[in-house]
């Protein structure tokens, strides 16, 4: 029988506004798109999609062969709608979505450049209504696998119920992406703790383990995550693939070198849901990997966080036959 999990986060409206690599200017230490004020510039394409962390991983499990379920809030809106239309077109269970009258759905302007580079304008609008009320602790509770997306800091006052959720004795697994809000007070911090001692994969960027560490080396971050209880981190570092370590050994899994990066929207997203259902099938960490990257390297291909991300056939034929090499050392 499939696995029942929950997202619960964001779902997210996204219109995307591609410019050709001409709008994109090299400055000293980075990139930026060059729109000077008065101008008027045309744009090559314009594409409206869903998105949205929780959104994003809901779909991927469901693509996966998962009784997928999302938690979370939209608006009445006409962008809510077309969410909630596309979890139904994804088969993905709405029971724990939220429905709120008279708000604006998330939304995002996505400025995107032919290499994939691109620029996010958003508004949380409904994502930040995530709390106590709307969250339904006892449904979620009784899931196989969590996962916890990115949240607005007025949602971590689900962290408390979540806690609960988790201490059961027959709990579910969990899968966590922390947001800002969890960043910024770092793993010492009383909520953070508890959830970090529950957490079977821990997923984060370079940039966000070593803040949410408070680390200056990825090695640093990885024992002081690991020491919190952690049964599984996972570090990702752009170009440079992934870092991770089940508390045994270290792990590096690299990118998919003949990728084409279209835009990288939802690539972590994508990433963390092939991890997911890897551990969920009982596959080891270096599998886990293997499937991240691979689902991420789909989503990369394509516009929108959601277009490339693999069905449960299509990610069993890529694992066969795929060349990706995981490497593997003894955790110093």
């Amino acid at each position: 029988m499939s696995k029942r999990t929950m997202s619960i986060g964001g779902a997210t409206y996204d219109l995307f506004v591609r410019f050709s690599e001409e709008t994109v200017a090299m400055y000293s230490d980075h990139k930026a798109f060059k729109l000077t004020l008065g101008d008027k510039i045309r744009a090559e394409e314009v594409l409206e999609m869903c998105g949205g962390g929780a959104s994003n991983t809901a779909v991927g499990l469901a693509r996966l062969g998962c009784q997928a379920g999302f938690c979370g809030v939209v608006g009445d809106d006409q962008w809510g709608g077309k969410l909630l239309e596309n979890f139904n077109k994804e088969n993905v269970d709405i029971t724990c979505a939220t429905v709120v009258e008279g708000e604006v759905s998330s939304f995002s302007i996505i400025l995107s450049a032919g290499s994939g580079e691109r620029v996010i304008l958003y508004d949380p609008g409904t994502n930040d209504h995530l709390h106590d009320v709307t969250f339904d602790k006892e449904q979620v509770g009784t899931m196989d696998w969590i996962y916890f997306n990115h949240i607005q800091a007025n949602t971590c006052a689900i962290e408390d119920d979540m806690i609960g959720i988790l201490a059961a004795e027959t709990g579910p697994g969990l899968t966590w992406n922390p947001g800002g809000c969890q960043i910024d007070v770092g793993v010492d911090a009383p909520n953070n703790c508890t959830l970090l001692a529950h957490t079977n994969l821990l997923l984060l960027n370079k940039s966000e383990a070593l803040e949410f560490s408070k680390t200056s080396t990825v090695e640093e971050a990885m024992k002081t995550l690991l020491a919190k209880g952690v049964r599984n981190v996972c570090i990702t570092d752009g170009s440079r693939g992934t870092i991770a370590s089940d508390g045994k050994n270290t792990y590096h899994c690299p990118i998919l070198s003949e990728s084409t990066v279209t835009d990288t929207t939802g690539a972590g997203d994508a990433f963390g849901t092939g991890a997911t259902w890897a551990l969920l099938e009982g596959k080891s960490l270096p599998e886990a990997l293997r499937a991240g990257t691979i689902n991420a390297s789909s989503v990369v291909s394509k516009i929108g966080a959601q277009a490339g991300l693999l069905t449960h056939t299509e990610m069993k034929h890529q694992l066969q036959n795929t060349a990706l090499d995981v490497t593997s050392t003894p955790l110093l």
